[in-house]
This record gives structure tokens, C-alpha cells and sequence, in this order.
């Protein structure tokens, strides 16, 4: 006689196993939401830095979870800061991972804000045009 297989746990409450894996073929997310933003973001700046690099001198970028911003405040939460350099300092940009997050509904929304702000504010340290740094910005549609 074959032993018979068992299809429920030892507490007779269903299968565990199977029931939580991902489907065949499913792309899993790599690693925390924290590390995919900062992917991202150095995807955009790698992109942006390369071509300014000269012009820009030494900036530093940076990501933080969210502003310090003081108890009575009352305007929105800022997404982004730039603080220019002065002699020895570098220039830092910083965005705000959780407000930036917590305005986009979906992963496309996610990199044209974070695209977005780090080209507006690297057109405000060149004095330009935001077009001009990157030619998608302002497309609806990115890769």
C-alpha cells in the first residue's frame, strides 16, 4: 500500500508551501523600497550628472527619508533641496524619498517626479532652461 500524501498541514489547515510563493515566470522586486528608490535616483542623476558634470562643478546628491521641517509649519512638505556651495563645501541636492513616494500612485509617476525635480533644480544651479538639461522632461511618457 503507498503511503498516502498528505495535502493539509499537521492542524489540518491547508497548504502553506505553494500557496505563498510567487507564480512561475513573476519578476520579484529587488530589495527594499528604499533601495529601489535610490536606484533610481542614481539612474536620473548618473543620466543628468554625466552631461553637466563640467559645468556643475562638485555637487553631492542625496537622498533622505523626509524633511526636518518645524512644528508650526504650514506650507506643503518640500520634495527636494538645494543648498549652493560656498569655498570649500560642495553644492547638495537632496530629495525626500517619503514625500516624493507618497504623491505618486505608480512606479512610472515615481521616476517622472524624480526626474523632474532633480533636473528643475539642476537648471536652477546652471541658470537655465529645465528643457535644456534633459530632453525628457515633460514628457508624459518615459522609459
Amino acid at each position: 500500500m503507498e503511503p498516502r500524501r498528505r495535502t493539509r498541514d499537521r492542524r489540518d489547515r491547508g497548504l502553506r508551501g505553494p500557496a505563498v510563493q510567487p507564480r512561475p515566470g513573476a519578476r520579484l522586486p529587488r530589495g527594499s523600497k528604499r533601495e529601489q528608490f535610490d536606484a533610481l535616483v542614481l539612474r536620473v542623476v548618473t543620466d543628468v550628472d554625466e552631461r553637466w558634470s563640467a559645468q556643475l562643478g562638485l555637487v553631492e546628491y542625496a537622498v533622505e527619508d523626509a524633511p526636518l521641517v518645524p512644528d508650526d509649519w504650514t506650507g506643503t512638505v518640500p520634495l527636494s533641496s538645494l543648498v549652493r556651495g560656498s569655498g570649500t563645501h560642495p553644492t547638495r541636492l537632496v530629495l525626500f524619498r517619503r514625500p516624493i513616494e507618497h504623491r505618486c500612485d505608480s512606479r512610472a509617476d515615481l521616476e517622472a517626479m524624480v526626474l523632474t525635480l532633480v533636473v528643475e533644480q539642476v537648471a536652477e544651479l546652471l541658470g537655465i532652461d529645465a528643457s535644456e538639461v534633459d530632453p525628457r522632461y515633460g514628457d508624459d511618457d518615459l522609459d
